[in-house]
């Protein structure tokens, strides 16, 4: 069953991210929405072609939808300082890993490339438009 809704979480953690893009200390943010933390973590990389090695340790829902979730990318001292802020906000935070390379590594499941993950995201509608899906 899908998550419950909870407004006021998700204006708290919102107002949370806004004010870190406000100040300027993240370098990119996406919410979960779509897809998941994997999904988000894959549309984040392809386009500036920066992959990320992370672990999931006891992260639940990878491709979960919940509402009030996003995943930051900041430089380290940085990610360290909003996941301080943002447990003293109530907020739940998690260090997830580091940005570099050219690949998605999950530790302790599996990998993909950039280039194989941006072929399969350009080729899906070409390919599903010419019926080949």
């Amino acid at each position: 069953s899908a998550p419950q809704v909870d407004l006021a979480a998700e204006k708290k953690n919102g107002d949370f991210v806004r004010a870190l893009i406000e100040q300027g200390g993240i370098d990119t943010v996406h919410d979960l929405s779509d897809g998941g933390l994997l999904v988000a973590l894959a549309e984040m990389a392809i386009g500036p072609n920066i992959g990320a090695k992370i672990s999931i340790g006891t992260i639940p829902h990878l491709f979960g939808e919940d509402q009030a979730r996003y995943v930051l990318a900041a430089p380290r001292a940085e990610a360290e300082r909003i996941v301080s802020d943002a447990h003293a906000a109530g907020i739940a935070a998690t260090l997830l890993g580091t940005t570099g390379g050219d690949k998605i590594a999950v530790e302790g499941a599996s990998e993909i490339s950039l280039a194989e993950l941006r072929k399969a995201h350009e080729a899906w509608l070409p390919n599903f438009m010419s019926g080949e899906l």
